[in-house]
């Protein structure tokens, strides 16, 4: 008996999942697929739950992150919906939307872009499930030394449910400096192109920007293992990525280690976009001046 509703209740999830991905904004159908991970927990083992290799698909997320933060948040449950987002874009493609328009979270966003801010609170202010409550959506230049305030001048504090941070540069230094939040789940982009076995990341410059004066179009970010070693300190683990191995996901050590133990950096870079840019476009970066973390 519970073995067959083990199988079914599996089938279940493919379905669902399978529809999302063709049909990305049913809400519906995303709250059956929350609910339904949420039984699957209370009957199957650790071991018997699905991968986040196995849960993904794109709403408004990059890739397939949506389906990733959905089914992480199922099982570990919420304390208070809020993510902070840095470097949003227009909020059409970024990793809080979903949580936001779909699932009633509260949002603080940031980009450096006045005109993407501007589309993005129009986005927001007009979508018909968020008018009413929008997220908080900011103009800002995000730096080690204004990060803080910024959170903190926009009303959060204290725990929140994700910190997501992609800022194709100073990465490292923003994630080092924030400790106005305690984020249980914290998502961000980290370079693949470099060997797993290398702590790197770019100097520090406040006025950082990829997209003029840099010495190489690649020459940003931070490493998964300089990222992990930072993470480590503030205590956390990481418990995976996203399918080409640079979105990496890391969850306060004190969480759900049954459901989500930590994973080595070489599993999340055990994917043919990684291997194939760091084989490829490394040795082009490799003697460009690298900080060693």
């Amino acid at each position: 008996m519970i073995k067959e509703l083990k199988r079914r209740t599996k089938n279940f999830v493919r379905k669902v999942a399978s529809f999302i991905q063709k049909a990305g904004k049913a809400q519906i159908h995303q709250v059956m697929l929350n609910n339904q991970y949420r039984m699957m927990k209370k009957i199957l083992d650790p071991s018997e739950m699905p991968s986040l290799k196995e849960v993904g698909f794109k709403v408004y997320s990059e890739f397939e992150e949506d389906g990733i933060l959905l089914y992480i948040f199922a099982v570990i449950g919420t304390t208070n919906k809020r993510v902070v987002e840095m470097c949003a874009g227009e909020g059409i493609e970024c990793m809080a939307t979903n949580l936001i328009v779909n699932h009633g979270w509260e949002g603080l966003l940031f980009d450096g872009d006045k005109k993407q801010v501007e589309a993005g609170i129009d986005f927001f202010t007009s979508h018909p499930l968020t008018f009413y409550h929008p997220p908080f959506f900011k103009h800002a230049w995000i730096t080690k030394e204004n990060v803080n305030e910024l959170i903190r001048g926009n009303g959060f504090v204290g725990e929140i449910d994700l910190l997501s941070l992609d800022i194709d540069g100073n990465d490292y230094y923003i994630m080092e400096a924030i400790h106005v939040v305690k984020p249980r789940v914290i998502i961000c982009e980290t370079h693949n192109m470099i060997p797993s076995e290398l702590a790197l990341t770019i100097p520090y410059k406040s006025d950082f920007d990829f997209k003029s004066g840099n010495l190489h179009r690649d020459f940003l970010g931070v490493s998964l293992l300089g990222m992990q070693k930072l993470l480590k300190k503030k205590g956390y683990r990481l418990i995976g990525g996203h399918r080409h191995g640079y979105n990496a996901i890391f969850m306060l050590n004190e969480i759900c280690k049954d459901y989500f133990p930590e994973v080595s950096i070489e599993s999340v870079h055990d994917n043919p976009y990684t291997k194939l840019w760091a084989q490829t476009r490394w040795k082009e970066l490799k003697d460009l001046p690298w900080v060693e973390i």
